[in-house]
């Protein structure tokens, strides 16, 4: 048997590390294939062999590097370390070296720093901010809305883009709206809740109100996007999924100079009829052309709550069957 000790400077992190009454110490000893001891703001490595323990010292003190800036820790939720623990890649994504899971990604009204929870999230925020067009895929729950805004908004504030533009399919999830009364944004805002909410969350609901007001951010739907240029923008589709593949061409077609466009769907909640969805068949056609990102997230990316994973998981093993 093998000893190793490995030290934290930051007793925030120890603590997050082993979690409320050392649960997270078992799962940590799964994911390793050694023993932990928590000792202070110390952990014993015990292992069978020298591969295995240096294998888990070096994913240690990997873990107290990437979150030595205090305010990081102190921002993580509940259960979020270990999220990031078992996210398939301890490395930065290889996209654009500019972005990891350390890189603050805006900052909200709040004060709350945004950061990426998984590997995945870091590769698409790097493809939004160095690409004119990303196209993501996954399931609910892996933050494609919410980072497309976030990095919208950071685009925004810093000048690089001059508007925000949100659109979205009005297809239905098998429900009928009915006859929508009140302005453009009134009509479609059941429809763009969920970017709205996005954005409610990072600028505030009374600056959201202002920007919307002063055209800084633009709200329609997909249809009236047709014959625009859209320049000088970060241009947001959610619920791809529910576009055709003329709609999808007639979208990406609209990208005008020193613009970003983002795409996010979930193959898996397709609300037109069966063969209608153009999104499989479009990232097949512009798969491999260069300034086009493509990022497919997993189940292990979904961030939402741990429910959601299992949710996931038991539906997808449900159509399998």
């Amino acid at each position: 048997m093998i000893e190793k000790k490995v030290a934290f400077e930051s007793r925030e992190l120890f603590e997050h590390l082993c979690g409320v009454r050392d649960q997270n110490i078992a799962r940590l000893e799964e994911m390793l294939s050694v023993r932990l001891i928590p000792r202070g703001k110390s952990m014993l490595v015990h292992a069978d062999n020298a591969e295995l323990a240096e294998r888990a010292v070096g994913y240690l003190e990997h873990v107290g590097e990437r979150f030595s800036d205090p305010g990081r820790i102190k921002n993580l939720e509940e259960g979020e370390l270990l999220q990031l623990l078992h996210s398939e890649a301890a490395e930065p994504p290889s996209s654009n070296g500019d972005v990891s899971m350390d890189f603050k990604i805006f900052t909200n009204f709040r004060g709350k720093p945004i950061y990426p929870r998984t590997a995945r999230q870091a590769e698409f925020v790097s493809s939004i901010l160095s690409r004119p067009v990303t196209i993501s895929l996954g399931p609910a729950g892996t933050g494609k809305t919410f980072l497309s805004i976030v990095s919208a908004c950071r685009l925004l504030m810093s000048g690089a883009v001059e508007r925000i533009v949100l659109t979205r399919p009005a297809v239905e999830a098998g429900e009928s709206l009915g006859f929508l009364p009140g302005d453009m944004a009134q009509k479609v805002d059941p429809y763009l809740r969920p970017v709205l909410d996005a954005l409610n969350e990072c600028l505030g609901t009374e600056r959201v109100n202002e920007m919307i007001a002063s055209r800084k951010i633009e709200i329609a739907p997909l249809a009236f996007m047709r014959g625009r240029t859209l320049s000088h923008s970060c241009v947001v589709l959610d619920e791809a999924q529910n576009c055709t593949l003329l709609q999808l061409k007639m979208f990406l077609t609209r990208l005008g100079r020193e613009s970003r466009m983002c795409l996010s769907g979930d193959v898996t909640q397709i609300d037109l009829p069966p063969g209608k969805s153009g999104l499989a068949k479009a990232i097949e056609i512009l798969s491999g052309m260069d300034g086009i990102g493509l990022v497919e997230f997993g189940r292990e990316d979904i961030v939402r709550h741990p429910m959601v994973a299992k949710i996931v998981a038991a539906f997808d093993r449900a159509q399998k069957e």
